[in-house]
């Protein structure tokens, strides 16, 4: 990724690549902490009721918001772990590459369909039949 590793007085220099990263996995996280608990207290308070009361919860508009900015922000910041995981337990830089690549369309997807069904459960759209 990339090149030969720098050395200071037989010491490796930190090129400094992964702090951009770092931020944004820490301002994800900091998202989570309270929209995971939200989302809790939500699923909990919403457990046990029938189908209208959901579709009720789902067309608010904040609580579908909080919902999709909820799915985004775990979604990227699950990529951003699991790049860390393959970057350090994956030594090929072929397989490397393509792990890296096959977490972040994965996620990608995973987000795009959440947000998806989550603005179709808002707009009050049925849901997609079975095997579609």
């Amino acid at each position: 990724m990339s090149g030969p590793a720098k050395f200071k007085n037989n010491v490796k220099v930190s090129e400094r690549h992964g702090a951009s990263e770092w931020a944004a996995e820490k301002v994800a996280l900091l998202l989570l902490m309270p929209l995971g608990v939200w989302a809790a207290s939500s699923a909990f308070t919403l457990s046990g009721k029938d189908a209208a009361s959901v579709a009720a919860w789902f067309s608010d508009k904040i609580n579908a918001g909080l919902l999709a900015v909820t799915v985004v922000a775990f979604c990227g910041f699950a990529s951003l772990a699991w790049k860390v995981v393959v970057e350090d337990y994956v030594h090929k830089p072929g397989s490397k590459a393509f792990c890296i690549g096959l977490i972040n369309i994965v996620f990608l997807v995973l987000a795009a369909a959440s947000v998806f069904f989550i603005v179709r459960l808002a707009l009050g759209s049925a849901p997609l039949p079975a095997g579609v």
